[in-house]
């Protein structure tokens, strides 16, 4: 634990929180979100001086999030049959990848902001963007104000818990709480969108 505080206590904070919050699209298990919401925390308790700055966190983890997404999309747009195959085998992937194309071919991008705060979600619709082909203008801007969304909702959870709570674990614990709050919302309002009909 005396580690783990050195290293909130240094700039190589950033570097970590990027690498985990990019690594994510790819690996959901990764602990970003509570990653970030530590730091924050830390930073609540901190002095002008002290690393992580808030704006900085904010901006790390928001440009590493577009980034993964961005490395996730190409990834799957070069491999497209391969990861077309592997989600024909799914009917939720299918049904997914079908309802992320409409949402964005009516320029909507609610379904890609919502999958950024949903357990997998972001996976799911970067590499589904990638598998079909969708172009980059109807999915980045998305991306990025989801990824923004998400790192100021993280952030500002962090930051708020220890200014009521002060900066104890506690404080940490309610505000990991409210993050995974959201991403079970998150969760239950892209299951409860009307579903394409499927052609047999």
């Amino acid at each position: 634990m005396e580690s783990f505080g050195s290293l909130i206590g240094s700039p190589w904070i950033y570097a970590v929180v990027a690498l985990s919050v990019l690594l994510d699209v790819f690996l959901p298990v990764l602990p970003s979100g509570v990653l970030v919401i530590t730091a924050a925390t830390a930073a609540a308790a901190g002095t002008a001086t002290d690393v992580p700055d808030i704006l900085a966190l904010t901006l790390c983890a928001a440009t590493a999030s577009v980034l993964g997404d961005l490395v996730a999309y190409r990834l799957a747009w070069r491999g497209g049959a391969r990861f077309d195959r592997a989600i024909a085998r799914s009917r939720r992937l299918t049904g997914a990848q079908e309802r992320l194309g409409a949402a964005l071919a009516r320029g909507g991008g609610a379904l890609v902001i919502l999958a950024r705060f949903a357990p997998a979600g972001r996976s799911l619709v970067s590499l589904g963007a990638g598998a079909a082909r969708r172009r980059a203008r109807e999915f980045l801007p998305w991306s990025a104000l989801a990824g923004l969304f998400w790192a100021g909702y993280s952030v500002a959870l962090g930051y708020f818990g220890a200014q009521w709570l002060g900066a104890t674990w506690l404080a940490t614990a309610v505000s990991v709480g409210a993050l995974f709050a959201a991403g079970a919302g998150a969760g239950y309002l892209m299951r409860r969108r009307p579903r394409v009909t499927e052609v047999s």
